[in-house]
C-alpha cells in the first residue's frame, strides 16, 4: 500500500544520529524528563538499522507526533497516530523540523491496529498504561498482538514505557497525578512475557528520582543524581523500560 507520493520517498534525507542532534530537536521529540526518557532513543539508534529506502514506519499514541519526528529523521515514511487523529497538535511539530512530506495522520486504536505485515517499525512511548487502565490488563497483550501483527516480518517494535517502579512511585503517582490512580503501570516481571511471540527482545531500565522533579530542570537535576545511583538500584525499580522487540523473518 503506497502512503506516501514518489516524490516524498525520493526528498527523505539521511540524517545525523540523533545522539548528536540539538537540544530542540531533542525536546521535540522527547517532550518531558528529557534525559531519562532520551536514553530510548539512544539505545534505539545504536541497535537499528535505518539505511534501507522507503521504510514505512507507525507511530501508536503520537499525540504530538514526537517518535513520529524521530522516525522521519531517519528516513521513514510515517503514519502518526492516535486514538483520534493527532494532526492538529502534531502537524506544526512536523512542518517546523522540515519533515511533513513523510508523515500522515490517522485515527488508530492500538488494540485494533487493522494492519497486517505492513510496517518496517512501529514505535511507542508511555502508552500501555493508558489503554490497560482501571485494570484492564488483558489490554497490554491485546495491543502488543496487534503491533505483531501489523508489522512486517523482520519488522522491529520500538517501544518505551512506565513502569510501576517502587513503592514510593506509586504513593506519589496515586496521590499526586491526576491519572495516577486509573493508570495501569506495567510490572517489570511481565515483560519478557507480554513480547514473547518476538523472536528477539531486548530491553532496559532507567530511572528512578527523575520522575519526581516538578519542573524539567527538576528532573534535568534529578536524572544526574539518577546516573549516580542506578548501578544500584534493581532494574525493578526504575520507572522506565526500553526496547526492541524482532518479529522473526520467516513468519508469513
Amino acid at each position: 500500500m503506497d502512503y506516501f507520493s514518489q516524490e516524498a520517498k525520493r526528498s527523505k534525507s539521511r540524517t545525523t544520529k540523533i545522539l548528536i542532534m540539538n537540544k530542540d530537536l531533542l525536546k521535540d521529540i522527547v517532550d518531558w524528563d528529557i534525559t531519562n526518557w532520551s536514553k530510548a532513543i539512544d539505545y534505539w539508534e545504536q541497535n537499528v538499522d535505518f539505511s534501507s529506502e522507503n521504510m514505512l514506519g507507525l507511530e501508536l499514541g503520537g499525540n504530538k507526533g514526537g517518535l513520529s519526528l524521530l522516525l522521519a529523521k531517519n528516513n521513514c515514511s510515517v503514519i502518526c497516530s492516535d486514538l483520534n487523529s493527532p494532526e492538529e497538535k502534531a502537524k506544526e511539530l512536523h512542518k517546523k523540523h522540515g519533515v511533513s512530506h513523510q508523515i500522515q495522520y490517522k485515527a488508530i486504536d492500538a488494540t485494533n491496529i487493522g494492519f497486517k505485515n505492513e510496517f518496517d517499525i512501529v514505535i511507542f512511548k508511555s502508552i500501555l498504561g493508558g489503554i490497560a487502565g482501571n485494570g484492564k490488563n488483558h489490554l497490554f497483550q491485546k495491543t502488543v498482538d496487534e503491533i505483531y501483527q501489523s508489522l512486517k516480518p523482520g519488522g522491529q517494535l520500538l517501544f518505551s514505557e512506565n513502569l510501576e517502579s517502587s513503592f514510593l512511585h506509586r504513593f506519589v503517582r496515586k496521590r499526586f497525578v491526576s491519572w495516577g490512580a486509573r493508570w495501569n503501570y506495567l510490572k517489570y516481571k511481565e515483560i519478557d512475557g507480554l513480547f514473547s511471540q518476538f523472536e528477539t527482545v531486548t530491553y532496559q531500565t532507567v530511572g528512578f528520582f527523575g520522575t519526581f522533579g516538578r519542573s524539567e530542570a527538576q528532573r534535568r537535576f534529578l536524572s544526574k543524581v539518577d546516573a549516580v545511583f542506578s548501578p544500584v538500584i534493581p532494574k525493578s525499580k526504575k520507572y522506565i523500560v526500553y526496547g526492541i522487540a524482532r518479529k522473526s523473518r520467516e513468519e508469513e
